[in-house]
């Protein structure tokens, strides 16, 4: 049975007149990395502040760890590492210095030796002891969540660490929060405006819109299996969809692009279509499947509007 590590019911907070969450609700479990979508404004930044006690809902409960948070704040805080918004640190220190520093402010009992482990887990071997004004934005990102893991929390908030980052360090800060859960089994809260990047690493979600939840659960289960958005490359797409269409009927979407066509179909139906298309002397070189999580995303929003 999943262990339920965070529960979420009826969350509400107004800003001046203006309702930033509106009874809010979902649950994050033990090892899940959890995808937290949601548009511009939708309420993804103040539900994780309220998580972390920053700001104050105006109803609504939280539950991390089995306990209430408004009860027992300072424990269940001891046990969460986060990143909310952009990481900041002392410029003219090194990565090293500054995590001696943040361990002896808030008296986190770590040793030099388990910075240095913790600095090599996130990938910055080799730069513990050059300044933060030296780092790249993801070499910052990465100096984040090792502060984040500095006391071995067992759960990890991140709001937004990809924004701003090139593609490769894109890749390498997912590829760090799959080791988070991979590896040292750590529960991450990931809150991202890159879907293709929840779609990777996500095992579970929720989009809220407007400051309301409207839909949760697993990502396998939310995106149908039996359709999905399949590319194939090919030497004339025109006369390919052509040929797709007269033969297949269950087959939606579909659309001719300058060297592919695009549709969305049962996968299972892959082998048949490359089948048929090779008959007609049509050269495929690439066929691309993948589930809609953008799609998926965009008609859930537009629902709710």
């Amino acid at each position: 049975m999943e262990k339920e590590l965070v529960k979420i019911s009826g969350l509400s907070k107004s800003f001046k007149g203006f309702k930033a969450l509106d009874n809010v609700s979902f649950k994050v479990f033990k090892n899940d990395v959890f995808g937290f979508l949601g548009p511009n404004g939708a309420g993804k930044s103040t539900s994780l502040r309220c998580m972390l006690s920053l700001i104050k809902p105006d109803s609504g409960s939280i539950e991390i760890f089995g306990k209430p948070l408004n009860k027992n704040r300072s424990e269940i805080l001891k046990n969460i590492g986060s990143i909310i918004e952009k990481p900041d640190f002392y410029t003219y220190l090194s990565a090293k210095k500054n995590l001696e520093l943040i361990a002896r402010v808030s008296g986190k009992n770590v040793s030099r030796s388990e910075i240095v482990d913790i600095l090599d887990f996130v990938g910055l071997k080799g730069r513990e002891s050059s300044k933060f004004k030296t780092f790249s934005h993801g070499m910052k990102q990465r100096l984040g969540i090792a502060q984040a893991l500095m006391h071995n929390p067992e759960l990890i908030i991140l709001d937004e660490p990809t924004t701003g980052l090139d593609p490769q360090g894109i890749i390498d800060i997912r590829n760090l929060i799959l080791k988070l859960s991979q590896q040292q089994g750590k529960t991450v809260i990931l809150s991202s405006h890159q879907l293709s990047e929840i779609e990777l690493i996500a095992n579970r979600m929720v989009i809220i819109n407007k400051g309301k939840t409207v839909i949760e659960g697993k990502v396998s289960e939310l995106l149908n299996n039996e359709e999905m958005l399949v590319k194939i490359q090919v030497d004339n797409p025109k006369k390919c969809l052509e040929i797709i269409k007269a033969s297949f009927d269950q087959i939606s979407e579909a659309k001719a692009m300058q060297e592919e066509v695009e549709m969305v179909m049962n996968p299972k139906l892959i082998p048949e279509i490359n089948q048929l298309i090779t008959k007609n002397n049509i050269r495929v070189f690439a066929i691309e499947q993948k589930k809609k999580l953008e799609d998926y995303f965009i008609k859930t929003i537009q629902s709710q509007n």
